[in-house]
């Protein structure tokens, strides 16, 4: 257990770290929405309700009993608001195909005080929002749509079982014309591979979520989701996908791509200190940093570094560039998943990385990534729980999880599938 004095330490990291998620200043009077310091360090709108529903519920009552299990109980009742520490991953893409008006939506209505699209190009270069260029054939009804399934990279090949085959489609935005775009209607992401038509391959949604609210998915262009996310009043976090096309795209260069997904937010007279612009490739934020600092000092990188074979958390030795080098290079914001910045002690216990540490003492920002993306935790948690997976056995370790991240940790927000969860956590720790 830490002393008092450390957590009241790692509390302050929490309170300004996410003063600046939420592009305020601690003595701007006309953002002082609540005295509490912890109401401010969580990004708490007391001026925006928020429906966090049953599940954050559900998973208070699975946890072990303890300290945290009692507090988290104390708040069932609410009543709850809008947090810039929940950030809507793809909306609230747990119940919702992601990346459509219903799912940014919900992200809204859960209390998500920052929302994000993932930022990619048609063949006419319009930008929308998918999470990947290629990924239309899992994450909407192209196949279907006769004309336009035409068009994909891939046509869609059933599977033969006899050879050990599987079915594939590659779909691509870059196939398709702006006006082909908005034909089409999401659905929740997942192919089945065994599929032998095409009505089964589109029959893919992972068992630990729902179709309920599948039916008709809206696509959103890149600057219809900047119309809607200011109309409610949250601040926004487009993501640059890497293309899968060659750069230069019929004459679009990658700066200019990185400098098109900002020009939106200025045509739609978007405030830089509401956008949190994200990449995986640095050369993006180094762009953003060097050409349109307005925006670079919220850019936020998302690291890849995990991805190579000899990355080890605990080993600072395996990354590069260091973190000193992302802060001196002007990098403020780094974004790892969640394994990365935790570890377990020798009693089992869920603590910080040394990676977590060495961003902390490089005094670089947090924001993670995903909370509620792994099914049920009763199996381990999967990828996203890799680090500790020995020390996760039931539902409520999303809540454990969260809590070491916002207190030990001080990451300023996390990307959720399901924000309502994060925002009930942030509600409670604020009283």
């Amino acid at each position: 257990m830490k002393d008092q004095s450390t957590k009241l330490t790692a509390l302050a990291g929490i309170l300004l770290g996410s003063l600046a998620l939420a592009g305020c200043d601690s003595n701007d009077d006309d953002n002082q929405e609540t005295s509490n310091p912890l109401a401010q360090a969580m990004g708490i709108d007391k001026q925006v309700p928020a429906q966090v529903g049953v599940r954050p519920l559900f998973l208070v009552d699975q946890m072990v009993d303890g300290e945290l299990k009692s507090q988290l109980e104390q708040c069932r009742q609410g009543p709850f608001y809008r947090s810039d520490f929940a950030v809507g991953h793809r909306g609230a893409a747990m119940q919702f195909p992601e990346h459509t008006r219903e799912s940014y939506q919900a992200a809204i209505d859960s209390g998500a005080g920052v929302v994000e699209c993932d930022v990619t190009f048609t063949a006419d270069k319009a930008l929308v929002c998918r999470h990947s260029q290629c990924d239309l054939a899992t994450t909407t009804n192209i196949l279907a749509i006769e004309d336009i399934a035409a068009k994909c990279s891939a046509p869609f090949t059933p599977a033969d079982a006899v050879n050990g085959v599987s079915a594939t489609a590659t779909c691509c935005t870059s196939d398709i014309t702006l006006a082909d775009f908005k034909r089409l209607k999401g659905k929740m992401d997942g192919a089945n591979p065994d599929a032998t038509t095409v009505e089964e391959y589109m029959a893919g949604t992972p068992n630990w979520r729902t179709d309920l609210y599948a039916g008709e998915g809206t696509l959103m262009t890149h600057a219809e989701s900047i119309a809607m996310f200011k109309a409610a009043g949250v601040k926004m976090t487009p993501e640059l996908k890497s293309p899968s096309v060659t750069m230069p795209f019929d004459g679009m260069t990658q700066a200019d791509y990185a400098q098109m997904m900002l020009d939106e937010y200025q045509a739609a007279g978007v405030a830089p200190s509401s956008v949190y612009p994200q990449s995986f490739n640095l050369d993006d934020v180094k762009y953003w940093i060097a050409n349109a600092p307005e925006f670079g000092q919220q850019a936020v990188y998302l690291d890849d570094r995990y991805d190579l074979n000899d990355f080890d958390p605990q080993d600072s030795s395996s990354w590069s560039p260091s973190m000193d080098s992302l802060a001196n290079d002007g990098v403020q914001i780094i974004a790892p998943p969640l394994w990365v910045l935790v570890a377990l002690d020798d009693e089992g216990k869920i603590v910080p990385s040394e990676y977590a540490k060495a961003a902390n003492d490089a005094g670089l920002k947090i924001i993670t990534w995903t909370l509620e993306r792994s099914g049920l935790l009763t199996q381990g948690g999967g990828w996203y729980y890799q680090s500790i997976t020995e020390a996760i056995k039931d539902e409520g370790k999303a809540f454990e999880l969260l809590d070491v991240l916002a207190k030990d940790v001080g990451v300023i927000g996390v990307f959720s599938d399901w924000p309502a969860t994060v925002t009930y956590y942030a509600n409670c720790m604020a009283k």
